[in-house]
Formats: C-alpha cells, structure tokens, sequence
C-alpha cells in the first residue's frame, strides 16, 4: 500500500456550516489508498464501508490522492471501488436538511475531486462492480475510460429525490452520449445495464463477473508501456480542445505536437519501455 489519505474537517465543515455528521467526526479515518505497482499502474481505492458513500471526508481524500498522483504520475490509474459497489453517490446523512449553502459546499466537494482526477495526466480507468450511481457515476465519468463488470448498473438518480446531478453529470455525461441520451437518462432518474452502457458509449469493456480489476489494470498496463511524455500531450490535446472551436483546437495540437519530440524521444524509438519521468 503506496499511501492512505486523512483528512481533519471536522472545524472546517462547521465553519462553513457543515452539520456535526458521523461522517464528520469521521474525518481522521482514511477510505481512500493508492497502490502503486510494478508494471507502472497505480490503482486509486476508495473502501467505505456502506457502499462507499461519497462524503465531504471521502470527496477530499481523492482530491488528495489525485492531486498526489498528478503530482507525481504513474503510467496510468485505475480508480476501484471493490468487488461488490462502485459507489452509490453522495452521503444521504448529509443531505438531512434543505440548505442551498450546504448544498454549494458539498457540489464544491464533488466538482474538486472530480476535477482533480479529471486533471491526472496519464490515462484513467474506472473499474465498475455493482452500482455506479448518482455521484459515483459522476467519478467514473471525470476517467477517460471505464470498464464494467456485467453485473454493473450505472445512473443518475438524482432526479428520483427531487435534485439533479451536481457533481458534474450534467457537462461530462452528454459529452459522452450525447445531450439526447444524456437528458433521458437525468430526467428519468432510472439506471443502465452494462450492456445498455457499451451500447450507448458510456462505458468501453463490459467483462465478466469479478474479474474488473484484473482488465482495467491489464488495459492500464499497456498504456502505461507507451511514452508518458507523449500520452500526457495527447491527453491536453484531446481535452484541452473539446471546449474550443475546431481551428483553436488544432492550434493547441500544432503547439503541443513539437514538445513530444523533445527529451526521451529518441529512448521511445529505441523501444525501452515506459518514460515516466519524461
């Protein structure tokens, strides 16, 4: 085990008007761990008992572990949830009462950690067992790709509680589907089989039944063989551009392509393997 992350916001949660939650008083207990192994894969953990609820603690320990990963990259990450849940979203503890500042907060907590994963720059992984749900869907989405265990059912069930997703859902899920898909699949609340998810493009592998883990760091492996250099310029170029009109995008690809013939190129044409500190 590479690292555990900790966080102490119990006076910052009532400073910002945060209520005296268990997940509060929690706040000195790591659920969230980074392995990093030999074949240049770092596997991000989150292991919350109770279906790893996605609390303000929870929500700050990744933003650590991806803030730590991006500052000192592997070849590429794997974001895992276990063997039974993904995540079923938010904590509902924290949602006890009707607060439009709470509720800012906590999108604040989400919008950081997913950003700060979206912001690694090596190729993501999400691997999904059982249920990838309301904020943890919204996770997965902030990875550049996600495999999902045939058993996997995967929704934006906010609606369903009378709110809508604030973790991101709302931007990442139609860049992935399409604003059509997208908007069925917010407004109605309902979830997807893995099937559904290949077939619409929001998920990439579906694999059988406890072997997630074991494809989505296989598939992690061999990006992570490639040139870290040139997958992290890569990575810029494609998300860098998706907001931009086509010919900004391609003047952000022209200013990025001469930097991956810069230092450790010549080691990537002799074919000796990954160049994670290029």
């Amino acid at each position: 085990m590479e690292g555990a992350y900790f966080t102490k916001d119990t006076d910052a949660f009532r400073m910002n008007g945060m209520p005296d939650t268990p997940t509060a008083r929690s706040a000195t207990t790591s659920f969230v761990s980074i392995d990093r192994r030999s074949d240049g894969v770092a596997v991000l953990r989150i292991d919350r008992p109770g279906r790893n609820a996605l609390s303000t603690v929870v929500l700050n320990q990744i933003r650590a572990a991806a803030d730590e990963l991006a500052a000192d990259p592997p070849g590429a990450v794997v974001v895992w949830g276990g063997d039974e849940v993904f995540s079923q979203g938010g904590d509902p503890t924290e949602f006890d009462t009707v607060d439009p500042a709470l509720a800012r907060y906590i999108g604040e907590r989400f919008h950081a950690a997913n950003s700060a994963v979206a912001a690694i720059p090596r190729p993501t992984i999400a691997a999904i067992c059982g249920v990838a749900t309301g904020g943890g869907l919204e996770l997965a989405l902030a990875c550049d790709f996600r495999v999902a265990a045939a058993n996997a059912r995967l929704g934006l069930h906010e609606i369903t509680l009378g709110l809508f997703p604030g973790g991101g859902g709302t931007q990442r899920l139609p860049r992935l589907v399409g604003p059509a898909r997208a908007k069925y699949m917010i407004f109605s609340g309902e979830p997807v089989s893995a099937g559904e998810a290949l077939r619409i493009g929001l998920v990439d592998q579906v694999v059988a039944d406890g072997t997630t883990l074991d494809a989505a760091a296989a598939w992690a492996a061999a990006l992570a063989a490639r040139r870290a250099t040139a997958l992290e310029l890569a990575k810029q170029a494609v998300d860098g551009g998706l907001d931009l009109p086509l010919a900004d995008g391609l003047r952000l690809e022209l200013d990025l392509f001469p930097r991956a013939f810069g230092a450790g190129a010549e080691s990537s044409r002799d074919n000796r393997g990954p160049m994670a500190g290029a």
